[in-house]
């Protein structure tokens, strides 16, 4: 399931864009979100999702880009949550 509808959603909460401007491929930049905008965002990302968003990706310029990171985020978040439950099994 992807994070898109919720990352839209979130971006048009903080920073009141409509959401018929909020085309998944434009440019964040384009809708007037800065460097600071966008790294502001982030941290509402990660405390909405309870993740934290690898920051080894500082080209991401669209919200589908960034959906895929957050997808992955996620998934390896639930990974990881899953490998722990399952030690704690075996213990």
């Amino acid at each position: 399931m992807s994070s898109l509808k919720e990352l839209q959603d979130l971006i048009q909460e903080k920073y009141d864009i409509p959401a018929s401007e909020l085309d998944p491929q434009a440019s964040m930049r384009e809708k007037g979100l800065d460097s600071l905008a966008l790294a502001e965002f982030i941290f509402a990302i990660e405390d909405h999702f309870h993740i934290v968003v690898p920051d080894d990706n500082p080209n991401i310029d669209t919200l589908a880009e960034l959906a895929v990171l957050v997808d992955g985020a996620i998934a390896a978040k639930a990974a990881k949550e899953a490998k722990e439950a399952k030690a704690e099994k075996v213990v």
